[in-house]
Parts: C-alpha cells; sequence; structure tokens
C-alpha cells in the first residue's frame, strides 16, 4: 500500500502515522530519538507491507500489470490501490477526503524533526501537489506517474499504465474492496497486539 492507506490504517494515532510515513527511510532498527509509538507506527508499516505482498487478491490485481511494468508493477500496484481508497474515501471515513488530508499535512508539519531527509523531501512534493487527494482521479494519479518517472530515470513509462487501469477498472476495484476489508482487520488486530 502507498502512502494514503498507510495513514488512513494508523486509525488517527499520530505517532503511527508518522510511523507509517517515515518507514520507508528508516534502515534496519535505527530508531535514535524516535518515541516508542513512532517506532510502532514503522513496525506497523512493514507489517502491513509484508501482508500485502503475499495476500492472493493484491498478486491478482498486481499480475495485471507485470508484463508491462516488470519490477515496478508493485510500486504501481501500490499507487493505484490508494487510488481506489482515495475514490471511495467517504466510505472509510466520515471526513471528506481535503479534510483528511489537510489533517494529516498538519500532523506530518507539527512533527517535522521527526522525519528523516527522505520524507521530508517527499512531505514537500506531497503537500506542493497535494498529491493523495489527487490519487482520486486518473487525471491525478497520470501526474504523479509522470513525475515518479522522472524519479526513476527507467525505461518504465509509469503513467503509461492509466489505460490498463481504465480498462479493468471494474476489477481492480472489487479486488481492492474485498483486499482492503482484510488488510483493516488485520491492522487493527496488529495495533490492538502492540498494547
Amino acid at each position: 500500500m502507498n502512502y494514503l492507506a498507510h495513514s488512513f490504517l494508523s486509525f488517527n494515532k499520530p505517532d503511527l502515522i508518522i510511523g507509517n510515513f517515515i518507514a520507508d527511510s528508516i534502515q534496519g532498527n535505527k530508531f535514535e530519538g524516535l518515541t516508542d509509538g513512532i517506532i510502532k507506527g514503522i513496525y506497523l508499516h512493514r507489517k502491513i507491507d509484508s501482508y500485502t505482498d503475499v495476500h492472493p487478491i493484491y498478486l491478482t490485481s498486481k499480475h495485471r500489470f507485470s508484463k508491462d511494468f516488470g519490477k515496478y508493477s508493485g510500486v504501481l500496484m501500490d499507487m493505484i490501490y490508494d487510488h481506489y481508497l482515495a475514490k471511495n474515501f467517504s466510505l472509510y471515513s466520515t471526513l471528506s477526503l481535503q479534510n483528511y488530508c489537510s489533517d494529516l499535512y498538519k500532523i506530518l508539519d507539527q512533527n517535522n524533526h521527526y522525519l528523516p531527509e527522505p520524507a521530508k523531501r517527499f512531505y514537500g512534493y506531497m503537500t506542493e501537489h497535494n498529491a493523495l487527494f489527487n490519487y482520486s482521479s486518473l487525471e491525478g494519479m497520470n501526474t504523479i506517474l509522470t513525475h515518479l518517472n522522472h524519479r526513476i530515470r527507467h525505461r518504465y513509462q509509469l503513467n503509461e499504465a492509466i489505460p490498463l487501469i481504465e480498462k479493468h477498472n471494474t476489477e481492480i476495484e472489487e479486488e481492492f474492496f474485498v483486499f482492503f476489508d482484510d488488510l483493516i482487520d488485520f491492522c487493527k488486530k496488529e495495533i490492538e497486539a502492540f498494547g
């Protein structure tokens, strides 16, 4: 899953949100200066990734992109599932997507001192382009994927996945709903186990 899902699956707990957000920038157990709650958020992020990577429904969705996008099909799929979460956000939250994003950006801004440099850079991009909100439309996804093309400097043009998303929209969206319900249950149990 990508940034929107990871933050949502922190269930409004600021420390978990921060940990989930910075997890990809933290190597191993280099947790110096982080609170216990943030460390739990990092572990939650890793558990979400591990759960997602082997879930049969996620793998079914991802398989549609493997032939054309190779090792980047996982990156794409995480962003595509964030698209369906953003598009259907009102099914999961009483907040509008924009209000949710504004609250999230505020939490990250207030805790900027915990963000490693790569996370700070992405936070700047995310807020400047309101990226999490823009996941909600395919036009927004096209813009974000086009920007990502410049960062990966690879032969894959990730925005070329948009026609495939449109072609398989109904199936992928249905798969997302089933998968995300499973993932919500999984995360609630993991957070409960943290104590």
